[in-house]
């Protein structure tokens, strides 16, 4: 398996990268926050899964769902998924992520 890697100042931005290349329709997406980093491992060879890009930031958020508006470039902290015209993001925060692991593990080497 092999990495790729895009860092990001903000979580903004990761946020803004990972709804411009969301399937079309694709409101809701995870994103975790990990070690001190927020990211999301996307596969950039969908069949084989062998090459996976690694959109990051470094900080950390609090597990929950976060509502994004693309045009203001600000989020915030929701209990529901309640307008069609937002992006939202459940944020996950892993006691262990092997994958991330390997990541980070790579980026740093």
């Amino acid at each position: 398996m092999k990495f790729e890697f895009e860092e990001f100042a903000t979580v903004e931005d990761v946020f803004l990268y990972l709804v411009s290349v969301a399937p079309y329709m694709k409101q809701v997406m995870p994103i975790s926050s990990y070690k001190g980093y927020i990211f999301s491992i996307v596969p950039l060879t969908p069949v084989s899964g062998e090459l996976l890009m690694m959109i990051y930031t470094k900080g950390k958020l609090e597990p929950g769902l976060v509502e994004f508006d693309v045009s203001t470039k600000k989020f915030k902290q929701v209990v529901a998924v309640e307008r069609a015209d937002k992006n939202y993001f459940v944020i996950l925060t892993p006691r262990v992520a092997t994958l991330a692991d390997e990541a980070i593990k790579a980026m740093k080497g």
